[in-house]
């Protein structure tokens, strides 16, 4: 079954860990409810996150993120069908940014801008490995 991926980075505002769990409760009971699997990198300068499933709901969801007052400079870096899911036991999974994604002084240099869609997604390729092998 072919499902459909989408990748994009936005800069969080008003960034807290309120905002942040109620991003990720929202998340969750939207993607439940939509046949959305994913994954979330967050941290005060960056969310980073990854999206499967229904094209049409997962466009619907980035449509909805990019006018959510929450995120800004929305990018979508990956939107192509996908073979199978790579988080497909997770609704959200959530994962405070580890340093091996651009430091704060890359992001503040342009590092999201100059993104490619495989570097973005080898961050998540590497998260799948961390949450399957935890």
């Amino acid at each position: 079954m072919t499902v459909f991926r989408a990748i994009y980075t936005s800069t969080p505002f008003g960034f807290d860990e309120n905002t942040l769990n109620g991003i990720l409760v929202q998340a969750r009971r939207a993607n439940e409810r939509d046949g959305i699997t994913g994954a979330l990198i967050c941290r005060a300068d960056i969310y980073l996150q990854w999206l499967e499933g229904p094209e049409v709901k997962v466009r619907e969801t980035i449509a909805r993120i990019k006018h959510d007052d929450r995120h800004l400079e929305v990018q979508v870096h990956v939107a192509e069908p996908a073979d199978e899911r790579m988080f497909g036991d997770w609704a959200m999974l959530h994962d405070p940014a580890q340093t091996w994604i651009w430091s704060q002084a890359e992001i503040a240099g342009g590092a999201v801008d100059r993104a490619t869609s495989q570097e973005v997604t080898d961050f998540f390729l590497r998260l799948a490995d961390n949450a399957n092998a935890g």
